[in-house]
C-alpha cells in the first residue's frame, strides 16, 4: 500500500557543514513527487534520509503516523531505482528481479508469477533469461524498475534515473515510468536536476536551492508563476529585464506595458526598480512600427513548429524570442525588429529577486 510521507523540520549536516538546515513538506498518497534543483542543493541527500542511508541531525520523517527515523533501511519497505541501475551482473533478468521476493523467503511459484507480471508490465519479458551485459540501457532501466515494484514497496525512490541514457531514450523511459508509477500508485520520491524531466512526470515538485525549498506546486503553476527569481531561471529558459514599476506600468525605456499585479504589490506611487520575467514565447516580433523594445535579429535556429531568434537589445543584452513557424521567409541576422511582450504572463519580481509581485506568485 502506498503511504504519505511527513518530513517536519528537517537538518542534515556533514561535520560543521549544514547541507539541509531546517526543511519540512508532506507528499500525498500515491503521488510523483519530484525533488529539483542544481548539484550540491541537497535532494539526493534527502531522498537517502527516506531511504535509511543517510543520519537525520535534527527533525522527524514519518510514513503515515509511524516515524522512521530509526528504522533499519530494510524494515522501511522500500524500492529504490538508481543511476546506475545497480543491477547484479552476475543473475539473469528473472533472478535479477526475483532477487527482493526471494529474500522475504516468497514461495517460487508465487515469486515465478510476479516476476512475469511485472516483466509484462515494463515490457521486457522477452529479455528474462538475458544477463545484464547483453542489454541496452534501456533495458537495464526497465530490470532497476521492475526489481523495485515486484516487492510492493509502500514507497520508491528514484535517484536520476535517466542519466545515463540518450535523449530518445530519456523520453521514452520518463513516459514509461510515469504510467507504471500510475498503474501501481507507489507513493514516489524522484530527484532529478532536468526541469524538463520534472515538468513531465511529476504531480508536484519542490525546487530546492541550498537545502532550502524555494517553491512547492504543479509543475504548470511553478513554470508559470514562480515564486523568485532562483525559481523562475531554473524552471526553463527565461529573459530577465529591468525596468520600472510604476502603479500599474511597468515601463522598459519607452515601451510600457500592464503591470498584472495586485493592488498592494506597488503601494508606492513613484517608480521602483523591478526585474521582469518574460520567457521566450511572451516575447513576439511586433508587426506593429509604432511602439515596442527596439532590437536587431542576431541569428535564429529553425526546429520545425518553431523558430527561436536570438535578438541584441539596445543596452546590448541578447534575449531569445520563440515563434511558431509560418511559410514566410525566416527573419535574416542584422534586421531591426520591435518586441512586443504578453503583459498577462509574464512575472515582475523585486529588484533583489526575492519576491512575485505578479498575481499568484506564491511560494
Amino acid at each position: 500500500m502506498s503511504v504519505k510521507i511527513s518530513f517536519k523540520n528537517i537538518v542534515k549536516r556533514y561535520g560543521n557543514n549544514t547541507v539541509i538546515p531546517d526543511l519540512s513538506l508532506e507528499v500525498n498518497e500515491g503521488e510523483f513527487f519530484t525533488l529539483l534543483g542544481p548539484s550540491g542543493c541537497g535532494k539526493t541527500t534527502l531522498l537517502r534520509m527516506v531511504a535509511g542511508f543517510n543520519s537525520i541531525e535534527g527533525g522527524e520523517i514519518y510514513f503515515n503516523d509511524k516515524l522512521i527515523n530509526n528504522l533499519a533501511p530494510g524494515s522501511r519497505n522500500i524500492g529504490m531505482v538508481f543511476q546506475n541501475y545497480a543491477i547484479f551482473p552476475h543473475m539473469n533478468v528473472t533472478k535479477n528481479v526475483a532477487f527482493g521476493l526471494t529474500n522475504r523467503h516468497m514461495e517460487k511459484s508465487k515469486i515465478a508469477q510476479k516476476v512475469k507480471n511485472i516483466l509484462e508490465i515494463v515490457q521486457i519479458e522477452e529479455y528474462k533469461n538475458r544477463m545484464p551485459e547483453n542489454l541496452s540501457g534501456g533495458q537495464q532501466q526497465r530490470v532497476a524498475l521492475a526489481r523495485a515494484i515486484v516487492i510492493e514497496p509502500d514507497v520508491l525512490l528514484m535517484d536520476e534515473p535517466l542519466s545515463n541514457l540518450d535523449a530518445k531514450l530519456r523520453v521514452d523511459m520518463r513516459n514509461a515510468i510515469k504510467s507504471i508509477q500510475r498503474e501501481f500508485g507507489i507513493t514516489t520520491i524522484y530527484v532529478t536536476h532536468d526541469q524538463e524531466e520534472a515538468m513531465a512526470v511529476s504531480d508536484r515538485l519542490a525546487i530546492m536551492n541550498k537545502g532550502i525549498i524555494e517553491q512547492i506546486g504543479q509543475p504548470q503553476i511553478t513554470y508559470q508563476k514562480p515564486a523568485n527569481l532562483f525559481v523562475a531561471t531554473f524552471i526553463g529558459r527565461t529573459n530577465i529585464l529591468d525596468a520600472k514599476l510604476s502603479g500599474d506600468l511597468v515601463s522598459f525605456d519607452n515601451y510600457s506595458i500592464n503591470a498584472n499585479c495586485p493592488p498592494n504589490a506597488n503601494s508606492q506611487t513613484s517608480e521602483k526598480n523591478v526585474k521582469v520575467s518574460v520567457r521566450p514565447e511572451e516575447f513576439f516580433i511586433s508587426q506593429d512600427k509604432s511602439d515596442g523594445i527596439k532590437g536587431i535579429i542576431k541569428h535564429s535556429v529553425f526546429l520545425g513548429l518553431n523558430t527561436h531568434y536570438f535578438i541584441e537589445l539596445k543596452n546590448k543584452q541578447q534575449v531569445e524570442v520563440i515563434e511558431r513557424s509560418t511559410q514566410r521567409a525566416v527573419y535574416a541576422p542584422g534586421t531591426e525588429v520591435l518586441l512586443k511582450i504578453d503583459a498577462p504572463r509574464i512575472n515582475i519580481f523585486t529588484a533583489d529577486g526575492r519576491k512575485n509581485l505578479s498575481l499568484g506568485g506564491s511560494k
